[in-house]
């Protein structure tokens, strides 16, 4: 079957990680066993469409997820294509097979007295900037909907409480302005006023801890989760619960769904989408709940 040629081939030409190489070793092993004891060959020139589809079939029957099942389809594609390179074969019997619809699970948001109680929740004791801090982030984060690798790479001046816009930089370093409230605007002063009592020397970092170093991803986390945890029961409890939230809160009263995107820095309207079926989800609940023919 060429198996051991191809491994070789997307290790050291083509450069894979050692974790892809690993995993199409096995696909392509499990594949040639299927081939040999269902159809007798291990011949890649007889391999066909409907044998592959059958070993697809016969994966997901024993309960194997779309995602992995379209890594196998994927692997398959990728070999057969190395096989035409090297004039083995004429045809790519996997080309033409669309791969198994991955279910997409609806983003977790919170509802307002959930975000009301997450704010109330009382900080470390002892450390009253790091209340008041963490009060900020959570805070930003419904109010801006911004990513965390965004709020940890604030800078002072990106935060304008004149003008009540905040500048992220976010994926591919690509650039938005997110207006914010006047609360929240008074709540930047208020950290502000209190990290240069607290916080020794300069710092261009916006958001730090009480040492003046910058915060990082698991610190951020933790804040959140903590919060989260004792504020609502969710299947997640993360900063993107937070961005979640946002869009969702925004769609839910009116917004329009573009306007929602160019706030999320998302880069098509597709990734945004997925927040109106959250929405229409929540329509659907309030109309059982509600209509007495439902």
């Amino acid at each position: 079957m060429w198996v051991d040629e191809y491994i070789q081939y997307i290790r050291y030409e083509k450069n894979f990680s050692a974790h892809t190489v690993l995993a199409y070793g096995r696909d392509l092993a499990g594949f040639v066993d299927f081939l040999s004891d269902t159809y007798g060959t291990d011949n890649p020139a007889d391999v066909t469409t409907d044998m592959i589809r059958a070993w697809l079939v016969a994966l997901m029957d024993e309960g194997m997820s779309p995602r992995t099942v379209n890594r196998k389809l994927s692997c398959l594609k990728s070999y057969w294509r190395y096989l035409i390179r090297r004039d083995l074969v004429g045809t790519n019997p996997a080309s033409r097979i669309p791969s198994p619809k991955i279910h997409k699970p609806l983003p977790v948001f919170l509802k307002e007295e959930e975000v009301n109680k997450a704010r109330l929740l009382e900080g470390r004791k002892g450390h009253p900037f790091e209340t008041v801090r963490d009060r900020l982030i959570i805070e930003l984060f419904y109010q801006t909907g911004m990513r965390r690798s965004e709020l940890i790479g604030l800078q002072d001046k990106d935060v304008d409480t004149a003008s009540g816009f905040v500048k992220v930089t976010g994926k591919r370093n690509k650039q938005r302005l997110i207006p914010f409230g006047d609360a929240l605007g008074r709540m930047v002063n208020d950290y502000l006023a209190l990290r240069s009592e607290v916080v020794p020397g300069p710092t261009t970092h916006f958001l730090v801890r009480p040492d003046g170093a910058p915060l990082y991803p698991q610190l951020v986390y933790r804040i959140i989760h903590t919060k989260l945890t004792h504020a609502a029961t969710l299947t997640k409890s993360s900063p993107h619960v937070l961005r979640h939230t946002f869009a969702t809160t925004l769609l839910n009263e009116g917004a329009e769904l573009n306007a929602v995107k160019e706030l999320l820095g998302h880069s098509s309207l597709a990734a945004t989408e997925v927040y109106t079926h959250t929405t229409f989800e929540e329509l659907k609940k309030v109309y059982k709940q509600a209509h007495p023919r439902a």
